[in-house]
């Protein structure tokens, strides 16, 4: 069955060698990092990469390959350029828009990945659950900058990415240590989401008609 490791930390005592999370603690990993991911992909990838090469978390041996150097270092670089792009108003939309197929995706590939040993339904179960928690995560994600992006001064939007960074990290991090309360703390921000349905759907079809409209202004002006 797969398994984790993570390094315990016990009150006076120094301890380098990874312990075993247990395979049903897996579940609360995915869920956390399948959110995080949804928020920033990148970051989640970096940091799930860092842990494994500093030998704080043992990841699987089908994603041994995220704590290899060239893995750290792209998504980091690419961590650094969605640091400043998403926080740039009215670009960031387009970037996130964009990362619809990149984030969900990707989340989906590291639920599969990281069940890679378990029986063929319960890894798809994974895959698809991951996925669709990237997707709940990046959709309330994007729709809360069509509402933030308007505004006219652009503090807000920079504290909310940022906001959105720590989160993407921290949820990782914990999600190493701590998977259960990473899975309850997921579990609230969904039903956060799930409550904010009808917002999120129609703060995405205002992003949407807005796009189209701005593309269609420089053709109509061409013509």
């Amino acid at each position: 069955m797969a398994a984790l490791f993570v390094s315990p930390v016990f009150p006076g005592q120094a301890d380098d060698r990874p312990m075993k999370l247990p395979t049903h603690d897996l579940a609360g990993l995915i869920a956390a990092v399948s959110f995080a991911a949804g928020l920033n992909v990148y970051a989640t990838v970096a940091t799930l990469g860092v842990l494994g090469r500093t030998g704080v978390l043992d990841l699987p041996s089908q994603l041994q390959l995220l704590s290899d150097w060239p893995v750290i270092a792209g998504s980091g670089l690419l961590f650094a350029v969605e640091f400043f792009a998403d926080k740039i108003p009215v670009f960031d939309l387009v970037w996130n828009a964009l990362h619809t197929f990149i984030r969900v995706p990707i989340a989906a590939f590291l639920a599969y990945r990281a069940t890679a040993s378990l029986d063929s339904w319960e890894q798809l179960t994974a895959t698809a659950v991951g996925g669709l928690i990237a997707l709940a995560a990046h959709s309330g994600k994007t729709a809360a900058r069509a509402v933030i992006t308007p505004s006219p001064e652009p503090v807000s939007n920079m504290v909310f990415s940022l906001v959105e960074d720590v989160m993407a990290i921290s949820l990782t991090w914990i999600a190493t240590r701590h998977p259960y309360a990473a899975a309850i703390a997921v579990a609230v921000l969904l039903l956060v989401i799930i409550v904010s349905l009808r917002w999120v759907v129609r703060a995405l079809r205002k992003l949407f008609r807005g796009a189209e409209r701005a593309l269609s202004t420089p053709a109509a002006s061409n013509s």
